[in-house]
């Protein structure tokens, strides 16, 4: 699933993905934006990427999960809470074929902006 296509935006990655996937990557989308409405919205890493002093968050589909990429502080802050989850420094894996928990990307998403807001 995923892509090596070069993408100027993130309506033409989102749009690259069938539409289960797409949906999931809109509703991420949807989450970002309302949280932080003043960040850059932009393609970096060749994902959809979102700035506001610094870099606030990524994220990408791959071909069994979507990949959210908040930074290390927050994969710290939330670790209990991603114990269910593959992550790493800064790197969560949320698995396609299980519910995503939007709840818990949009409090990682509003953490990292009370971070970037305090910086």
């Amino acid at each position: 699933m995923e892509s090596s296509r070069k993408f100027k935006t993130v309506d033409e990655y989102i749009a690259s993905f069938p539409d289960d996937v797409r949906a999931i990557l809109e509703k991420i989308r949807g989450i970002v934006r309302g949280a932080a409405p003043e960040a850059e919205e932009r393609i970096s890493y060749g994902m959809p990427a979102y700035k506001l002093r610094h870099n606030l968050v990524y994220f990408a589909a791959h071909t069994s999960h979507i990949g959210l990429y908040p930074t290390p502080s927050a994969t710290g802050a939330f670790a209990e809470e991603l114990a269910p989850y593959e992550s790493g420094k800064g790197s969560i894996k949320f698995p396609l074929n299980k519910p995503i928990p939007y709840d818990l990307i949009m409090r990682i998403v509003e953490f990292r902006v009370k971070e970037e807001v305090a910086s």
